[in-house]
């Protein structure tokens, strides 16, 4: 018999083991939320990474962490500058990503729009959904 989860309340700190697999691939990471408060943004981890992120080929930032039991929803808005890449030149671009983890399920639906960019470039314009599984982690 599978544990319930416990479900987040608003103010809570939460720590996920994720894992992503995709063909023959497989990662495994730690995603850690922190929900806004008055006086902090909110804020996402992945393996300690802060995915806030601003230098000079752009920026991605949070924009949103919100719980509503038994779905957190995450918002993230990256946007990067024109750039020069083994003598290719890639316009600006943006993507934005969608995320939606069911606490009772495990399940994490990613949906992510890319416009342009080297994402653009390669992967193509548009939007592209995927899943992986992500369960509290043990012992916090």
């Amino acid at each position: 018999m599978v544990a319930p989860f416990r479900l987040a309340m608003a103010t809570e700190t939460l720590v996920f083991d994720c894992k992503r697999a995709e063909k023959d691939f497989t990662e495994e990471y730690e995603m850690k939320l922190v929900v806004a408060t008055k006086l902090s943004k909110a804020k996402i981890y992945l393996d300690g990474r802060d995915l806030d992120q601003v230098d000079g080929n752009g920026s991605q930032l949070v924009k949103n962490v919100h719980i509503t039991p038994p779905n957190i929803v995450m918002l993230i808005d990256a946007h990067f500058e024109p750039e020069i890449l083994a003598g290719i030149a890639y316009p600006a671009g943006t993507v934005t990503t969608l995320l939606t983890l069911n606490q009772v399920t495990g399940k994490l639906k990613k949906v992510e729009t890319i416009q342009g960019g080297i994402l653009g470039s390669n992967l193509g314009n548009g939007t592209r959904t995927s899943e992986e599984s992500c369960l509290p982690a043990k012992g916090r």
